[in-house]
């Protein structure tokens, strides 16, 4: 393990299409400072980037007598955290075979670490959140989306070419919501977007039918149902809303014993949608779970919320900052 000094900073770069964050800390995650922006994509990647360098150069000045030891970001992908390239993110339009670790390093002559979101999250749940003490640990995203990090064997694991834990991919019925441009994936019936196409469906044809739905009485308002308002109708009771959290449960239900019979973690921690309505999915997984997974396997894995909340995003990016120090 590389020896650092307590005056050493670490810099975690967030990126996301509509938020950006510069978050400088510690080798033990402590915040020091941090600055946020808006993305404004359209800016183009030239732009955004040389504001992220003024901001660097803003964060370090505040902390005089600090030495940068590592830049670490965060971003969606398609990437190549190996090449240090970002290859068109969908909610980045026109980052296509961005060099950016290339372009950072030459700008402030330390190493720069690249990885995906989903894989930045995993190792901030592992190493200050709910993953914290395992060594076999999955982490699931369950909001705009459905994609997981690794850590197996102690270990972040991205795969041959980042694309491990790509889960929101596998089909788990051969019609039903689009989610990773799959009808019946598994980001399909386990995202927000997904949610909210279920729910128009449902609430379509109990309308047409002629059956009261009290979180949404009238056809025009089918349109702007979301996961939001479904959540809140279930948790009064509504028996609709109830429905159609009970579908998307059994689909993860579903998916989380797929990923415990290969995978064999000892916990799989779910973000955003999961971690916020624990109450209403966690009685319907758990008995998908019964019947579907193995149960020695089952025996010593726990289905945990994400601890780290709205702040996960400022500490996946200094994780993967700090990550190699660590490991």
């Amino acid at each position: 393990m590389p020896a650092y000094s307590p005056d050493e900073i670490y810099i975690g770069l967030d990126i996301g299409g509509t938020k950006c964050a510069v978050v400088a800390g510690d080798s033990h995650f402590g915040i020091k400072k941090k600055v946020f922006f808006n993305t404004l994509p359209e800016r183009g990647w030239r732009n955004i980037l040389a504001e992220f360098t003024i901001h660097i150069r803003y964060v370090m000045s505040e902390l005089p007598g600090s030495r940068l030891r590592r830049i670490g970001i965060s971003c969606g992908g398609p990437l190549d955290s190996g090449k240090g390239m970002i290859y068109s993110p969908p909610n980045l339009p026109g980052w296509d075979n961005v060099p950016i670790t290339a372009i950072f390093s030459d700008q402030f002559g330390v190493e720069i670490a690249l990885q995906n979101d989903a894989n930045a999250c995993a190792l901030a749940e592992w190493l200050m959140g709910a993953g914290r003490g395992t060594s076999n640990m999955i982490f699931l995203t369950f909001g705009t989306g459905m994609g997981a990090g690794l850590i197996l064997n102690g270990k972040l694991y991205s795969g041959t070419n980042d694309l491990g834990g790509e889960v929101g991919h596998i089909r788990l019925a051969e019609t039903g919501p689009v989610g990773y441009g799959k009808a019946g994936s598994f980001e399909g019936f386990c995202s927000g977007g997904g949610i909210a196409q279920l729910a128009r469906s449902v609430v379509s044809e109990k309308l047409k039918s002629h059956q009261a739905v009290g979180f949404c009485p009238l056809e025009e308002m089918i349109r702007s149902l979301d996961t939001k308002a479904v959540a809140a109708a279930a948790i009064n009771g509504d028996p609709v809303a109830m429905e159609i959290i009970s579908i998307s449960a059994g689909y993860l239900g579903k998916g989380l014993a797929t990923l415990i019979d290969i995978l064999n973690p000892e916990c799989i921690v779910i973000g955003s949608i999961y971690a916020r309505n624990e109450q209403l999915f966690k009685p319907l997984i758990e008995k998908v779970l019964r019947d579907e997974a193995l149960p020695p396997a089952l025996a010593v894995c726990s289905i945990r919320p994400a601890e780290l909340g709205d702040s996960i995003g400022d500490y996946a990016a200094l994780c993967v900052a700090v990550y190699e120090d660590k490991f």
